[in-house]
């Protein structure tokens, strides 16, 4: 037996890094599963693994540690309820374009609240901002000044030229994600000065990107580990409960404790003191769309 960390999923088996170097292609029992989890991935970039080699040379995961964390998406094979893109964060870049593509602030607003349900701490990354013209400079502007006022920390560059990045967010287990067309691909080669990953093109009829990352993967950078992930169109209310979609919104948690009644969901309850704060500009309008919208996903059963 020995103790290992996974650096790659392909889908049917796990590539597994050993203290010393050493990496070994390995794989799970059909019926192997985390307990309390369902998930169309068993193992995740990022568990820390126990891993048998028998006999016949073929090296089989026995045994996965607890994870500390773990950023889940919604699975696109709708059998199964979810997919864990990495476990074991210290933080999770969101890399997101006000255009070229456009990066909704709803596709926002519910990776952080996935990030905040998973305990992960969260950064912004706005990227291409040398293609904003000075109008749209000031749009994000406005944007970021939303978020820095909720705790996220923000960051606007061009994946190209720009070491921030590096300098101010790798450390320890970083997992960067984003919509396909982002940049995210060429950041991540900017960070390590080499191809690691596939760019594509951008699609010129929607203006959307193609994907290029088909599966997650974790790469050592220096003493600390980079993990990229495959690019996502959407993130939902995966294992959460309508009541519980407020605790992943700060400023709907924080000012939702003044509602009359316990157990108020923010949408019409007499003496809603979110409601007030939307319509007082003390909770963004885009905030609190995010937020029904979530609600509105725990009561379509094709995701639960």
């Amino acid at each position: 037996m020995e103790n290992g960390l996974v650096i790659k999923s392909t889908g049917s088996s796990y590539l597994v890094y050993f203290e010393g170097g050493n990496t070994a292609e390995c794989h799970v029992k059909g019926n192997f599963r985390i307990r309390g989890i369902r998930s169309t991935n068993p193992v995740a970039v990022g568990d820390r693994v126990t891993v048998e080699t028998l006999p016949d040379g073929t090296n089989w995961i026995t045994e996965i540690a607890d994870r500390k964390n773990y950023i889940i998406r919604r699975s696109t094979n709708l059998s199964k309820e979810s997919h864990i893109l990495a476990a074991n964060l210290d933080r999770v870049a969101l890399i997101v374009t006000l255009y070229h593509p456009t990066t909704s602030t709803t596709f926002i607003d519910r990776f952080l609240a996935t990030a905040e349900a998973y305990r992960v701490p969260a950064v912004l990354i706005f990227n291409k901002i040398d293609l904003l013209t000075p109008e749209q400079q000031n749009e994000l502007a406005e944007i970021r000044a939303l978020y820095e006022g909720l705790g996220y920390p923000t960051y606007a560059i061009s994946a190209l030229n720009d070491k921030i990045v590096n300098d101010k967010i790798v450390n320890g287990v970083t997992l960067f994600a984003g919509n396909s067309g982002v940049g995210k691909s060429t950041l991540l080669n900017a960070l390590f000065g080499r191809e690691m990953t596939r760019t594509g093109q951008i699609s010129d009829a929607h203006d959307k990107g193609m994907h290029t990352t088909t599966f997650s993967e974790m790469y050592p950078l220096g003493d600390n580990w980079v993990i990229d992930s495959p690019g996502i169109k959407g993130f939902g209310a995966v294992q959460m409960e309508k009541e519980e979609i407020s605790h992943y919104f700060r400023e709907i948690f924080r000012i939702g404790r003044d509602c009359r009644y316990g157990n108020c969901l923010h949408t019409g309850e007499p003496d809603c003191a979110v409601y007030d704060a939307v319509v007082d500009g003390r909770i963004a309008m885009s905030r609190y769309e995010s937020y029904v919208s979530l609600l509105g996903d725990c009561t379509e059963s094709k995701y639960r």
